[in-house]
């Protein structure tokens, strides 16, 4: 699978709207360390934006 396949249906399973057919596509095409690593950045990288994002906004709220 391509880096672009395997970063769109992490983003869509994430997400929750992953089609039946890349699913599909997925478990007979692709690796599931690959898989376990990039939904393991996703998280990290999620968090992390969600952190930030609470950040802004209390640092706004104190002005």
């Amino acid at each position: 699978m391509k880096v672009w396949q395997v970063i769109t249906s992490v983003l869509a399973a994430g997400l929750g709207v992953q089609s039946s057919r890349n699913r599909e596509r997925d478990f007979k095409q692709g690796k599931a360390g690959v898989f376990i690593a990039a939904g393991f950045i996703f998280t990290l990288l999620f968090i992390l934006a969600v952190v930030g994002i609470v950040q802004l906004v209390i640092k706004g709220a104190g002005s």
